[in-house]
């Protein structure tokens, strides 16, 4: 049976934007704008609460926004900046109204939008949990029972009685996350402050999430961090200008806002005259291509070769490598590739160095890939030219298996193996 805790229906917000002023370009229009300035100054003032339907000084957050949210649901929010995640979370948190649409909400909402949110400069750490408590609609007994639990999580013990200005931002967030969720909102809103942490209260922060999910509340998460949304995120929704482009499960949002975004580029490359490069040595080309015997797309299961070309100007008779560092669509290193792991050194003289690799079949999931860095190094140990970014690629998944029986499997790599299983069961 559905159960939403929250609803939106046809929400839109809708802001005034700063134009450039015409100025006038000789001295006797900018005495005339100089007179004149007190009447614009007046038709400027009473257009601020006018929003014409043509009129170039608005932009809008937001527009024509429809999702529910179920109780105990984990929702990620994503999307690149200034799609409109912030001013979401805002409305939803009660601190702006929508400029048309609606929001209902059951149960309380506890957010934490930006560093500090909600709390008093000028009060203590201790204070600041019992104003919080008092605004969720706690009694002073009910903030006590949980006191000891949120100063232990927060790890800011010794300065608890320390106003808040003089705490780091990093304390903040420690201190804000912690009284957010253990004051048992309904409802928690957590944005990207979680980045400000340190990578062991991260993990404390969505092992505290899951917790709060698993306890029937519901958790609205928004993070550039792919990894930290898939893992913690049934449902996910992406925003793009404003608009809500997909929702869905977790893996396809991510899977949708990937792709939406992204810039696959399967070869780079140069001429001599107008390559990148350095004194000694220059890098002419880059391409990912498929084996013999197939064609683009690139399936997942799939091999392909990776080929190189760089002008060498340096030294002759010098021992020279390639090596990739290879990532997947959420930064992840796959593997690191190099000709030293695999030749014994060789020597080159100057002229185009042609250096060219094969990926085995069965390696790989279907995804987006990026050669991160592509280096060219001089006696195994020297990095003559770096390269970032030069190509990337993807591979689809297969027609059969889009997802498989429990969808896309964990980890960067899917290796083909061989298997073996047998009974050895005394009856």
């Amino acid at each position: 049976m559905s159960n939403p805790v929250i609803q939106v229906h046809n929400l839109s917000k809708r802001y005034r934007i700063g134009l450039r002023e015409n100025r006038p370009d000789t001295f006797l229009g900018q005495i005339g704008g100089i007179l004149r300035a007190p009447l614009d100054n007046l038709r400027r003032l009473r257009s601020m609460s006018r929003f014409g339907a043509d009129d170039d000084s608005i932009f809008w957050a937001l527009k024509d926004i429809n999702f529910e949210v179920q109780q105990g649901e984990v929702l990620g929010i994503i999307g690149h900046n200034g799609a409109g995640k912030s001013t979401l979370l805002k409305i939803l948190s009660r601190i702006t109204e929508p400029s048309t649409g609606e929001v209902r909400l059951k149960g309380r909402v506890s957010a934490l939008l930006e560093v500090g949110t909600g709390f008093h400069p000028e009060l203590t750490g201790r204070e600041n949990i019992f104003m919080n408590g008092t605004i969720l609609g706690m009694t002073r007994r009910e903030i006590n029972t949980k006191l000891d639990e949120i100063v232990d999580f927060s790890g800011v013990e010794k300065y608890l009685d320390t106003p808040v200005k003089f705490y780091s931002s990093g304390m903040k967030v420690r201190l804000a996350f912690s009284v957010a969720a253990h004051l048992e909102p309904e409802i928690l809103i957590i944005d990207e402050v979680l980045a400000v942490g340190d990578a062991e209260f991260q993990k404390k922060c969505l092992g505290k999430m899951e917790d709060v999910a698993t306890q029937g509340r519901t958790v609205l998460f928004v993070s550039h961090n792919m990894m930290a949304v898939r893992n913690l995120c049934r449902n996910g929704l992406v925003l793009k200008n404003g608009a809500l482009r997909f929702m869905g499960m977790a893996d396809e949002a991510i899977d949708f806002y990937l792709k939406e975004y992204a810039d696959v580029q399967r070869c780079l490359q140069y001429t001599p005259d107008n390559a990148p490069g350095n004194q000694e040595a220059k890098f002419l080309r880059a391409e990912v291509m498929p084996l013999p015997g197939h064609d683009w797309p690139l399936q997942e299961g799939q091999g392909f070769r990776l080929e190189f070309d760089f002008l060498y100007t340096g030294e002759d008779n010098t021992n020279l490598d390639v090596t990739f560092h290879l990532v997947d669509e959420y930064g992840n290193l796959v593997f690191v590739g190099g000709s030293s792991r695999a030749l014994q050194a060789q020597h080159f003289n100057t002229g185009i160095l042609k250096a060219a690799c094969e990926i085995p079949a069965d390696l790989m999931h279907h995804g987006t890939y990026t050669i991160s860095k592509l280096l060219l190094v001089r006696n195994r140990g020297v990095v003559v030219l770096s390269v970032s970014e030069p190509v990337s690629f993807e591979l689809t998944s297969k027609p059969a298996d889009t997802l498989g029986w429990m969808g896309k499997k964990e980890g960067v790599v899917k290796p083909k193996m061989d298997w073996a299983l047998s009974s050895d069961i005394e009856r």
